[in-house]
């Protein structure tokens, strides 16, 4: 802890240095990234005891931004418990058809997959094919006591962020138990071969996931197990329904023929935990007339560690745009707050989460488990992400387009001489791979702001995604600091906006995700 402490202290003190060619605000915004983002905090990776130094760094700037601790009894941090996990072994899985017993074979025919709810999976029982598992598809089928086979995907018909979330094994997973399901087991569809094949799929089969200790991710109908095409053959032979028949009508976006098969599968899956701690970082400006409501603004402080070495032998991923310069901005909104001598009518709250790059774990912890009282955050508008290296002209908010978010969002962008456009890349659904997607799933509406592709950005986000994203090559050099500062001013422009409208914002009429999540509904 010395040594850390010392770590701190040095490169603290090395900030004027790098920074005295910038304005006041801008010299700022990069001390944060360049502490961030520093080959010291070695990529920052979940865990780490670099990410514990960012986090005393984050609520030390929150401190100094006028913020009063929001963690948990009375701290700045929010503790994350978490579980990683990852296959023990290879499990088994066999078929039995007219008491004939196929033994399959693990990497050729299928993969055992972890289990983080139930570490040792044993199961057994008939087979019903439900297509691609979502609620319509059960319809006339009897799967109670059965494991249930399932595309890991969804129907095409589906916008792509509902399909994108649909095809979620752990939501796969969520109709199958309401159905009566014992297991799951999870099939290669054509999208997912043409994208990440079983083959591919085979050199990560036994890597390690993570989630949050009490998380029911998978339970009541465990997703154990995973099948390419040959597997997926020696399943439905004998079946009435044709595994190529199968293949054609999801090749052709058709609806698939579902139905028993007429076989028994028996298969094990076990997994292997370990636990570790991390934190959320959270501070909190009070409200003035509508206090008891909370704003969050969050960005997520890890990022994936040491790997591989570069062409230059550089093994540090240093995550300077991904996304240390997105908490950087969110500590700097926090300062126009205080900057502004006006109080915002909502309270807001600044967040700092952890394990994003482990698939969301901590904003999903968060909105979970709220340092504030249940039911009283109204809002997320997220940081993630935002590729600062070309003079921006416009905004893409994913998921404004679900909620009365994405007026408030439009009106306040517009204001500062930037337009609100749709997602230009709506195919990679990028509204659940970011942060602000663990809070819809709490029924919040929420955003993530990340700069648009008008003027050069379609050809800057390409290059930076191509070159630089997971890279050892994402660091601070790569900034604009003038775009930086730009971005700043937007999203505090636009949470002032949301804080201190009249009226709270709500899902819009019908959202799919609203619906779901029973969050508040226009009328």
């Amino acid at each position: 802890m010395k040594r850390a402490l010392l770590l701190a202290a040095t490169l603290l003190a090395a900030t004027p240095a790098f920074a005295q060619d910038l304005s006041q605000d801008a010299a700022a915004l990069k001390a944060h990234v360049q502490f961030l983002a520093s080959d010291a905090m070695k990529g920052r990776d979940t865990g780490s005891p670099e990410l514990t130094i960012a986090e005393q760094y984050v609520a030390a700037q929150m401190l100094a931004a006028g913020l009063k601790p929001a963690g948990v009894d009375g701290t700045w941090l929010q503790p994350v418990p978490l579980v990683a996990y990852k296959s023990a072994d290879h499990g088994t899985l066999s078929l039995t058809r007219g008491g004939v017993e196929t033994p399959l074979v693990w990497g050729k025919d299928y993969l055992a997959r972890a289990v983080p709810s139930n570490p040792k999976v044993a199961v057994s029982g008939p087979v019903v094919f439900a297509g691609y598992g979502s609620e319509a598809e059960y319809k006339g089928l009897n799967t109670k006591g059965a494991i249930v086979a399932v595309l890991r995907d969804s129907p095409h018909d589906l916008p792509s962020d509902i399909r994108a979330h649909s095809s979620q094994p752990d939501q796969q997973a969520a109709v199958a138990a309401r159905h009566g399901a014992v297991g799951v087991i999870l099939i290669e569809g054509n999208a997912r071969h043409a994208i990440f094949p079983f083959a591919a799929s085979v050199g990560y089969a036994q890597g390690e996931a993570m989630t949050w200790q009490g998380s029911e991710a998978g339970a009541g109908a465990p997703p154990f197990t995973y099948l390419g095409f040959d597997g997926a053959a020696k399943l439905f032979a004998g079946s009435k329904i044709q595994w190529d028949a199968v293949l054609a009508a999801d090749k052709a976006d058709k609806k698939l023929p579902t139905g028993a098969l007429g076989v028994t599968a028996t298969g094990t899956a076990n997994t292997a935990i370990r636990t570790l701690s991390t934190n959320n970082v959270a501070g909190m400006l009070p409200g003035t007339d509508k206090s008891g409501e909370y704003v969050v603004i969050s960005a997520h402080l890890d990022h994936v560690g040491v790997g591989r070495p570069d062409a230059k032998g550089d093994t540090i991923y240093n995550g300077a745009m991904d996304n240390a310069v997105g908490t950087a901005s969110m500590l700097e909104v926090a300062k126009r707050f205080q900057a502004s001598g006006k109080a915002p009518r909502r309270s807001m709250l600044f967040v700092a989460v952890t394990a994003e790059e482990k698939g969301l774990v901590g904003s999903e912890y968060f909105a979970a488990n709220p340092t504030v009282p249940k039911g009283s955050i109204v809002a997320d508008v997220n940081l993630d992400m935002p590729i600062l290296t070309y003079d921006f002209v416009d905004l893409v908010a994913f998921g404004a387009d679900r909620s009365t978010l994405g007026k408030l969002v439009e009106a306040a962008a517009a204001a500062e001489g930037v337009k609100l456009v749709p997602d230009p890349t709506p195919e990679e659904a990028s509204f659940v791979r970011s942060d602000h997607y663990s809070f819809v799933k709490a029924g919040i509406p929420a955003v993530s702001l990340d700069i648009g592709p008008g003027g050069p950005g379609a050809a800057a986000s390409k290059e930076f995604l191509d070159k630089h994203y997971h890279q050892p090559s994402d660091e601070v050099g790569l900034i604009d600091w003038k775009q930086g500062l730009r971005f700043v001013s937007l999203n505090y422009a636009i949470a002032r906006a949301v804080a201190d409208a009249d009226d709270k914002p709500v899902w819009n009429k019908g959202d799919f995700f609203g619906a779901l999540y029973k969050g508040p509904m226009a009328k």
